[in-house]
């Protein structure tokens, strides 16, 4: 059924990916899949913020972040991580995307991620964007 909701995500269809995460998510942890629940939670997080709704996609990513470090998947704590900086990205937390943003190059470093140029080539716009946004504060503006 993560498969499936997967599918629906990268379509766009955020509702019935939503639906299907929300099925998939008892089943794993009824058979003690913690990977797949962090996964599922992840993924959920995604929707969510998709959808506009950083609360309940924070709520989501940071259920599973604990899980993934139990599980020692250094992978998906780095995607999850990038995607709670771009939600805190978009609630204006530049300092706090900042923070989760170097953790994810580090793990993207400690894991030879795929993701590792683009995380960082993220991680510097966030870090521009915040030097702009002082620069406007100072500035008066």
């Amino acid at each position: 059924m993560s498969n499936i909701g997967l599918v629906h995500l990268r379509r766009s269809d955020l509702d019935t990916a939503l639906r299907y995460y929300e099925q998939a998510l008892p089943i794993l942890r009824e058979v003690g899949d913690r990977a797949g629940a962090a996964t599922t939670l992840t993924n959920i997080g995604a929707v969510h913020h998709g959808r506009g709704d950083g609360e309940s996609a924070l709520r989501h990513l940071e259920q599973a972040l604990p899980i993934l470090r139990e599980v020692g998947d250094r992978a998906g704590e780095a995607v999850t991580r990038f995607n709670v900086a771009m939600v805190l990205r978009g609630r204006g937390g530049l300092e706090q995307a900042i923070r989760e943003l170097e953790q994810v190059v580090e793990l993207d470093r400690a894991v030879q991620h795929p993701d590792l140029a683009s995380d960082t080539a993220m991680l510097n716009q966030v870090r521009a964007e915040l030097r702009e946004q002082h620069r406007r504060y100072s500035d008066g503006q």
